[in-house]
């Protein structure tokens, strides 16, 4: 072990024959992150078409220097020889130190991910894999819907089972706690809105328009998308990480062991609370960025009187409502979306991190799309 670096072997890997149906794996060299390693895609093919039943003994006596990835490259080729159904024998040729890194190794079981990524696939399998994964993920999106349908009726009519201060907490969590980063987005939105549009308007002589400006762009779509985002990434995401974790300690499956519906105990406080909040978030996020406009007109030289007046003026229940009833779909897709993903999160602690992360593009090119939609119905009906 204590030879020059200049003495050491480049790493070698070579499979033998040495009888009838028995092979070995020699390993010779110095197998350490500072060496480059041969090619193992070749080795690996050759282990996987040895006959089902013959012998592989692995034998590292020739190896000089080594680090972790040896052990993790003969890890590699024990799970393929069980896989072959490989009579394998890593500890009578093999370091001590290896054989009982390896034997460790085996002592825990192998998660699905792991076995996923194992062997390398082709781009059919991996086309085909994608294609079954699209499909399990709308499968899941419909049954969900469904299920949440479901609950919904239960609660109208009075057969849904859940904790009500379950209820009032979310509402809380995702009403008067969000209040705070929905102020200043919404205010921040609202000067943006003001100075962008006085610097056009004051070419014509027209800053006062600058009231019509900020009050229609906030109450028709920014007051909303915007909630709807701040929720998205606030909201949403911790209803996903909520769920997901409930998963991974098992609290859903103990639920439902119980008798007790996961839909009407974890999703439909969530939802309920959601629905509630978005209208209520987004006329606050309105108010607030209005006012943060008439501030910069203020300060531009429009009189507040003036502002407001002109505010009032363009401003009818037609428009009002629009962003309202936007913010309650806004609602139902962020509460779903960050359900679904708990809810599909798998058994691990990066599982429940994607999932969050899941939640929070989901909601948000939902968003994004139902607004488009309503912009287009508005449109047609010359809203």
């Amino acid at each position: 072990m204590a030879q020059n670096s200049t003495e050491l072997e480049s790493p070698t890997l070579e499979l033998t024959p040495s009888g009838d149906d028995s092979f070995v794996l020699c390993v010779k060299g110095t197998w350490t992150i500072n060496h480059q390693r041969p090619s193992l895609k070749k080795i690996l093919k050759e282990v996987e078409e040895l006959p089902s039943g013959a012998a592989l003994a692995i034998d590292t006596t020739e190896t000089q220097r080594y680090d972790s990835s040896l052990t993790s490259l003969l890890l590699r080729m024990t799970r393929t020889a069980a896989h072959k159904d490989l009579k394998l024998d890593y500890k009578t040729h093999t370091d001590s130190g290896i054989a009982k890194l390896i034997d460790l190794a085996l002592s825990v079981p192998l998660s699905k991910d792991e076995a996923h990524h194992e062997t390398e696939k082709d781009f059919f399998s991996r086309v085909g894999e994608a294609t079954i994964e699209i499909y399990d993920n709308i499968f899941d999106t419909i049954t969900f819907i469904g299920e949440s349908i479901l609950s919904l009726f239960r609660f109208v009519t009075g057969r849904a089972k859940f904790r009500s201060t379950d209820l009032w907490l979310t509402i809380q969590s995702c009403g008067a706690e969000a209040l705070p980063i929905v102020t200043i987005i919404s205010f921040l939105i609202g000067t943006i809105l003001a100075f962008v549009g006085k610097a056009q308007l004051d070419t014509f002589g027209a800053s006062i328009y600058v009231a019509d400006l900020v009050a229609i762009a906030m109450v028709r779509e920014m007051g909303c998308v915007m909630t709807g985002i701040i929720m998205s990434g606030r909201t949403g995401a911790a209803f996903a990480a909520q769920i997901g974790s409930m998963k991974v300690t098992q609290e859903v499956d103990a639920l439902r062991t119980f008798g007790f519906n996961p839909f009407d105990y974890l999703v439909l406080p969530r939802m309920i609370a959601l629905i509630l909040m978005m209208p209520l978030l987004t006329i606050y996020a309105n108010m607030v960025g209005i006012v943060g406009g008439l501030l910069v007109s203020w300060a531009s030289g429009i009189q507040p009187l003036a502002y407001i007046n002109q505010t009032i003026s363009v401003l009818d229940l037609t428009q009002l409502s629009l962003g309202m009833m936007k913010s309650v779909f806004f609602g139902i897709v962020i509460a779903g979306a960050g359900c679904l993903r708990g809810l599909q999160s798998g058994n691990s602690s990066s599982a429940v991190g994607t999932a969050a992360t899941r939640a929070v593009v989901t909601s948000i090119t939902m968003i994004i799309v139902i607004d488009s939609f309503f912009a287009v119905v508005f449109t047609i009906f010359d809203i």
